[in-house]
């Protein structure tokens, strides 16, 4: 598992910034582009606590180096920021299973 964890660090370190204001410009594009991310952990066979583990490491990695580009990422950040280490993982369980709602 710890090969995921650097896989995803790598990703979100080498995404191009044209990538990233595309998946970030609307809520509804990251919400889908996390779905196809946690549909590829379920094929991976990856368990929705896995998964929310790693919804956890690209929301703190967003939460400290990305700028909100609208007002519910704003939200989710301000929520993030003041939320300690358990709500935020029940926050990235609720994003998981909006994701998974969504796709």
């Amino acid at each position: 598992m710890e090969n995921v964890d650097k896989k995803v660090e790598e990703k979100l370190s080498n995404t191009d910034n044209k990538k990233k204001e595309q998946i970030l410009a609307e809520f509804s594009t990251f919400i889908d582009y996390l779905g196809d991310k946690v549909a590829m952990g379920e094929k991976m066979g990856l368990s929705e606590e896995r998964i929310a583990q790693l919804a956890s490491k690209v929301a703190d990695y967003l939460a400290k180096k990305e700028d909100p580009k609208n007002s519910e990422e704003y939200l989710l950040q301000r929520l993030w920021q003041v939320g300690d280490k358990e709500e935020q993982h029940m926050l990235a369980h609720m994003l998981v299973k909006l994701a998974k709602e969504q796709n």
